[in-house]
């Protein structure tokens, strides 16, 4: 029996019923696979209703304003992924009425779809004959062929594109894609693996080896980078100031408080000092209030959160009824929901 038939046998024993796998909508696979970027599904899940919910088709999400589909998004983090989601959403309702690209070639050219979503979205909702490569795949056909080239590099990723493709059942590639990638999702995990119960047990190198848990080798990463951001909650006459961020910096396009990065950790009379003087007020007006760490894919954030005054020209003062509406990094947003539901807080802090 072929590999490619064990698996789908496998997948029509053993799938996860999933709403974007019973359409075959390009709007919908694509939404689902941006979402799934760095989000388990489990997590994501209720975003993707409520994000349908409000944007049931790619013409809707097209005609609303970002921030709007910011907010939408707020707590799924790797906010460049709205922001291509809606540029994307643009250009296929306003240059071609709606309809998606139907190959991976002329996919790939949109914003923020890289070759993994272009060839999900050309096999699921198209039937193209391309095979997917996420870390799911990668690591199911890194054990089956014993395969110790690292998969985080070009010849990794090359030497297991080439054995998805001969892999690939071509009358029925989106259910193939759909098969190997669950097989990895929920069979081949990455740590403690159902090798006993494997219908691919009796052919995979690496169970065969003992090398099961060696595989798939990567590259080890960088350090994080650690960053030391100062936040200023300053709340006046029922307001509170804030900014929107800007630049290729994280969290483009979201709301922030007003803010002063240091290059590494001081004293905290040493931070009211230099606080003094960005901000034009003296040392005592700062009042450290908060402390968070948040880490990201390449980075630890350590946040402090001070409470103090700023000029207007350093934020715009919002009504706190509408700063619900706006969208602001995970962090942030969680310290802002702590603090506005201290009782009495006063507003001329």
């Amino acid at each position: 029996m072929k590999i490619s038939d064990i698996l789908i046998d496998w997948y029509n024993a053993n799938k996860r019923d999933l709403p974007w796998r019973r359409t075959s909508d390009p709007y919908l696979i694509w939404l689902s696979e941006i979402m799934l970027q760095q989000t388990r599904v489990d997590q994501m899940m209720p975003y993707y209703e409520r994000f349908v919910s409000r944007f049931p088709s790619v013409f809707s999400l097209a005609e609303a304003d970002l921030d709007e589909v910011f907010k939408y998004w707020e707590g799924l983090g790797y906010y460049r992924r709205a922001e291509h989601l809606h540029r994307t959403a643009r250009i296929i309702a306003g240059e071609r009425q709606g309809r998606f690209p139907s190959t991976a070639k002329d996919l790939i050219k949109l914003p923020g779809i890289g070759p993994y979503t272009a060839a999900a979205v050309a096999s699921f909702a198209f039937g193209e004959a391309i095979p997917v490569l996420d870390g799911n795949v990668m690591r199911v056909l890194a054990r089956l062929y014993g395969e110790e080239t690292p998969v985080n590099t070009e010849a990794g990723k090359k030497i297991l594109t080439e054995a998805a493709e001969k892999l690939l059942d071509r009358s029925q590639p989106g259910l193939f894609n759909q098969a190997v990638m669950e097989f990895g999702a929920l069979q081949c995990t990455p740590h403690h693996p159902s090798c006993n119960s494997c219908p691919l047990a009796g052919r995979c190198v690496a169970y065969a080896t003992g090398k099961t848990a060696m595989l798939p080798v990567k590259l080890k990463k960088k350090p994080l980078r650690t960053r030391y951001l100062h936040y200023v909650i300053h709340i006046r006459n029922g307001g509170i100031a804030v900014r929107r961020r800007s630049g290729k910096d994280i969290w483009n396009g979201l709301y922030e408080f007003p803010l002063m990065e240091l290059p590494g950790e001081e004293a905290v009379t040493k931070v009211r000092q230099i606080l003094s003087k960005r901000f034009d007020n003296p040392a005592e007006a700062f009042v450290l209030i908060g402390r968070r760490v948040h880490l990201l894919t390449h980075q630890r954030l350590k946040l402090y959160f001070w409470r103090g005054k700023v000029s207007s020209k350093e934020a715009e003062i919002i009504d706190l009824q509408k700063v619900s509406t706006l969208a602001f990094p995970v962090p942030l947003k969680r310290f802002l929901d702590n603090y506005l539901n201290i009782p009495n807080f006063d507003n001329e802090r």
